[in-house]
């Protein structure tokens, strides 16, 4: 009779085979799992007192689980969408572990009936056209990282690109002749092509014509002529933001990051009458239905429906005070 596999042997072949090489899954999946199952396993550690590569499938059970995600919100501070994150790699792998160790069947069920946490989903946020005019001003283009951030900013407006996207971004994936566009790949390694508008082409084809530092194939590359990091744009984004809420003091009050500038590139459309299947297709959504946080944020387009309809009769009232007895109750 067969053995039970490791828990080790189970996650080293979960990332190599399911993940790697039957799913082909993208780079960045495979990094938000790794990182979750880093954390677990540090998590797990603490808990029994044992180094990860002794442990076993069964200590890693549903109780377990639950109070690894209680304490990433509690100790880390994590929101309920993140918490999900990680228990959809949790899951994954249980799911994999089942059909390789299906003696274990009751424990995985356990695992894998842990709901996932409801949370509020806020309405999203996004630049109007005279923030984006500031933003874009903001880089100092006599050096060349202001070029370099104009450039990485007019086209995350512009195309409305994932961060991932944007920093993974070659220099042959930009095709300025006629009908210019930049092609990347997304979510699903989902290829797309996105067209650019003449002002767009003309600034990346400056761009493209500056010497490249260290023979750097990226598009966007660092000082060192590597990928950017997210934190690096995270980084530059916030210090033209700084600057930019000098001259437009709208600014000041906003939390603006990469992908804030993927949601204005939506509202713009969307405002502009763009049919939510064509802004589904431009930004490289699953389905139509992911387009409809924009309709739910979009207050400019609410004010013209109710501008077309009949408001209803409405009497203003009079205020009375409460008798002071009364009153007093009622601040109780």
């Amino acid at each position: 009779m067969k053995s039970p596999a490791t828990l080790a042997a189970l996650l080293e072949n979960f990332f190599t085979q399911r993940l790697m090489s039957q799913r082909q899954a993208s780079p960045h999946t495979i990094s938000s799992y790794r990182d979750t199952f880093r954390l677990l396993l540090t998590f797990a550690q603490g808990r029994l007192h044992k180094p990860p590569s002794r442990l076993d499938l069964t200590e890693i059970d549903a109780p377990l689980i639950a109070a690894f995600l209680d304490d990433l919100e509690n100790s880390r501070g994590i929101t309920a969408r993140s918490r999900n994150l990680r228990l959809t790699a949790i899951r994954s792998f249980f799911h994999y572990a089942a059909y390789e160790e299906p003696s274990r069947a009751s424990q995985i069920q356990r695992v894998l009936a842990i709901p996932s946490k409801r949370h509020t989903r806020a309405l999203v946020h996004f630049l109007n056209r005279s923030e984006v005019d500031a933003l874009l001003a903001a880089p100092d283009q006599r050096t060349w990282f202001g070029r370099r951030d104009h450039a990485l900013l007019l086209v995350a407006v512009q195309t409305g690109l994932r961060l991932s996207e944007l920093t993974g971004l070659q220099r042959p994936d930009v095709s300025l002749g006629t009908g210019a566009y930049v092609r990347c790949v997304g979510k699903g390694r989902k290829e797309r092509c996105t067209p650019l508008t003449k002002m767009t082409a003309a600034v990346l084809k400056a761009w493209l014509q500056e010497p490249t530092r260290h023979n750097a194939q990226a598009l966007f590359p660092s000082a060192s002529g590597g990928r950017l990091s997210p934190d690096s744009v995270s980084d530059l984004l916030a210090k033209h933001v700084a600057h930019a809420g000098h001259t437009c003091p709208s600014l000041r009050q906003k939390h603006v990051t990469p992908h804030v500038l993927r949601h204005t590139l939506a509202m713009e459309l969307l405002q502009e009458g763009v049919d939510r299947a064509v802004i589904a297709l431009w930004l490289g959504h699953e389905s139509v239905e992911t387009t409809q946080i924009y309709l739910d944020a979009n207050l400019t387009l609410k004010e013209e429906i109710l501008a077309k309809t009949t408001s209803p009769d409405g009497k203003p009232g009079r205020y009375r005070a409460d008798d002071e007895l009364l009153a007093f109750l009622k601040r109780l």
